[in-house]
């Protein structure tokens, strides 16, 4: 288990009965969390919240907020700002227990003593994007479906004082991307995706994971440079084991260019009981440089 713990603007308070507490700057929020099956006694502090995500029986839910709170506001990861707004499915934009794999990265890139050219895929609002960019990566490009969270992503790379650094911001479908720049030759020193359990590109395009990762990565393969510096998988999919991960990149990368393989989960302290809220798994290749 790989623990998000040095955060200062986030917390996870407590978790349980299905929910997590937490605190995002000053914000205190109530929301569903699947993986937090055990069972707590409900103090007072989970009554005490500025906004609770109700789930509903029909699917989706809504929000009850207590009090009014800005339409957004910002939580700093140690040199990283980001945009944090509650929306309609309940996520923040900002999913704090990626803070591990940045940190991973960050080192990585800024301890390469060499250019390092970066492509984040499946990449959201840009966490990752703007822990390679500020680490030092010479480029990094930001793909993701989305408009909506591509421009977000644009508003966190201002809130970290990256405009002058190159960050190329990319609306498509994953797969027609990596492909395309396979066709033009293009190369990077490093991957890092954050694939969806199932999903679909700008043009109705279908993703599902467990039928089309193997694609992508024998697909990113092509755009590797000679001399990589690491691989990144990053996975929410239910039932999927971090083994399979390690599998995947053990069996294609590993062979290729040796360097080293682990996998395993990512995760949050629960500052209340000192256990620890499951968030995912990660598998990821690094050279040995």
């Amino acid at each position: 288990m790989r623990l998000s713990n040095e955060w200062k603007d986030y917390e996870c308070i407590d978790a349980g009965n299905g929910e997590k507490l937490e605190r995002w700057g000053k914000v205190i929020f109530r929301r569903p969390d699947p993986q937090a099956m055990w069972p707590i006694e409900n103090d007072d502090s989970w009554k005490n919240v500025d906004g609770f995500y109700h789930r509903s029986n029909k699917g989706g839910g809504y929000w009850d907020f207590k009090k009014q709170l800005p339409d957004y506001w910002t939580v700093n990861y140690k040199d990283l700002t980001f945009k944090v707004s509650p929306t309609n499915f309940k996520h923040t934009g900002l999913f704090p227990e990626q803070a591990t794999n940045w940190d991973f990265m960050m080192e990585k890139i800024s301890n390469a003593n060499r250019e390092v050219k970066v492509l984040n895929l499946f990449a959201y609002t840009g966490g990752a994007t703007m822990a390679c960019s500020k680490a030092g990566a010479v480029e990094v490009v930001h793909v993701d479906a989305s408009k909506g969270m591509t421009e977000w992503a644009k508003e966190n790379m201002r809130l970290c004082h990256l405009e002058n650094n190159r960050i190329r911001f990319i609306v498509d479908d994953c797969l027609k991307f990596v492909e395309r720049e396979a066709r033009r030759g293009n190369k990077y020193d490093a991957i890092v995706m954050d694939p969806p359990s199932y999903g679909r590109g700008p043009n109705g395009e279908v993703w599902k994971f467990e039928h089309n990762l193997h694609n992508l990565i024998n697909a990113c393969m092509k755009i590797l440079s000679d001399k990589p510096l690491f691989f990144l998988i990053n996975s929410y999919t239910t039932g999927i084991s971090s083994t399979v991960l390690f599998n995947i990149l053990k069996t294609t990368l590993e062979p290729k260019y040796n360097g080293m393989v682990d996998a395993g989960e990512v995760g949050l302290p629960i500052t209340k009981n000192n256990l620890v809220l499951p968030c995912g798994i990660y598998g990821r290749w690094q050279s040995n440089d």
